[in-house]
């Protein structure tokens, strides 16, 4: 064989030997996979808080009766309207027998009182009227003959009242139990047949019947301590009902609690906020809702996906990469401002045309994309 021909083979395997470890070294300096990227964009970014709670009426009257006795009749029913004055219930009195065996005791001696002052009086009276006795004396046994007759009346009323609950069963009998507000009845916890304590300085008393005005209701949350510090009094809130979900409800925040409450070792803030409720919809007391509170909004801002951001491990400073060529990225650091969760606002001086790097979807390239 010519040696030229030799060497020409030599050369081409040589050749081809390069050729192979320059495209081995090629195939595993290169990475397997592009990086994705992805652009900024311009939208409307709105920061709230949603809490949860209920609403309920913002005032609940609780209708307690004057004595006790037992239920004897009931004549409304849960959720009918009523106004002030309406007769709910009648009670049966059950006196105590001790007592009413004072109250009986009591009138015999008013009595006995009564006739011993009488005899006095008609006696000076006819001394008087003969000029024997003076006007002073006579007057004094007036008095007492007056004060007897008195005493009389007023025994002889406790002695009822204790026996049938009232001096004379007019219609504001302690035992007639009325509506004292206008309202709806939210509930009549007892049945006829059951006992029921007055209310007292030592007893609040069984209650008859609750009442609450459902035109005026109120939602009733908690917020978390990381989110109280950025509300205030007479913020707008959009209500939610879950009983109600195509019904929107408009509210402002009116009470925020100036003390916490540590529930599972978070502390909870309740909040309180009037609801407007429409004519046409019937809020019943107790439904659950949410309370979607505006912290902070901004329309058509430059904005970025918060997932496509990173974090100097030391500073703790944001930072993106940039594309600068094909699979090339510098860093870039951005001042950011509302956040809505998923995309905050950019506010640092950015080309909006960039290319930010997908930094967390780089993927091994498989057999089939060789």
């Amino acid at each position: 064989m010519n040696k030229y021909v030799k060497y020409g083979l030599l050369s081409i395997v040589i050749i081809g030997i390069l050729a192979a470890i320059v495209y081995f070294l090629k195939q595993n300096s290169t990475p397997t996979k592009l990086y994705e990227t992805e652009k900024l964009e311009r939208k409307d970014i709105v920061n709230k808080v949603i809490v949860t709670g209920k609403v309920i009426p913002e005032d609940e009257i609780n209708i307690k009766p004057q004595i006790s006795g037992i239920i004897d009749k009931v004549y409304l029913d849960e959720g009918v309207q009523v106004k002030a004055g309406d007769l709910i219930a009648v009670i049966k009195v059950v006196p105590n027998e001790q007592s009413l065996n004072q109250a009986a005791g009591r009138v015999r001696n008013a009595e006995i009182a009564l006739s011993n002052a009488k005899l006095e009086f008609d006696r000076n009276k006819t001394l008087f009227d003969k000029g024997v006795v003076s006007s002073q004396a006579f007057n004094n046994l007036k008095l007492t003959y007056d004060q007897a007759q008195q005493e009389v009346s007023n025994s002889k009323a406790d002695y009822q009242i204790i026996r049938r609950g009232s001096a004379g069963g007019s219609a504001s009998a302690n035992t007639n139990i009325r509506a004292t507000v206008s309202g709806t009845i939210l509930e009549i916890p007892v049945e006829e047949g059951d006992q029921v304590i007055q209310s007292n300085n030592f007893n609040d008393g069984t209650t008859i019947a609750t009442i609450a005005d459902m035109t005026r209701m109120i939602f009733e949350g908690e917020v978390d301590e990381a989110e109280v510090g950025k509300l205030r009094v007479g913020m707008p809130l959009e209500i939610s009902l879950g009983a109600l979900e195509k019904d929107k409800f408009s509210a402002k925040l009116k009470f925020i609690a100036p003390k916490g409450i540590e529930e599972e070792g978070a502390v909870q803030f309740k909040i309180e906020g009037d609801l407007v409720v429409n004519d046409s919809t019937y809020v019943r007391a107790g439904y659950s809702a949410n309370a979607s509170i505006v912290l902070d909004e901004k329309k058509d801002v430059l904005s970025i996906k918060e997932a496509l951001l990173q974090f100097d491990k030391e500073t703790e400073q944001p930072y993106i990469e940039i594309e600068i060529g094909e699979n090339e990225f510098e860093r870039k650091d951005l001042e950011l401002g509302v956040s809505d969760g998923i995309d905050v606002e950019v506010v640092s001086d950015i080309d909006e045309e960039v290319k930010i790097k997908v930094w967390n979807k780089l993927e091994k390239k498989s057999d089939n994309d060789s």
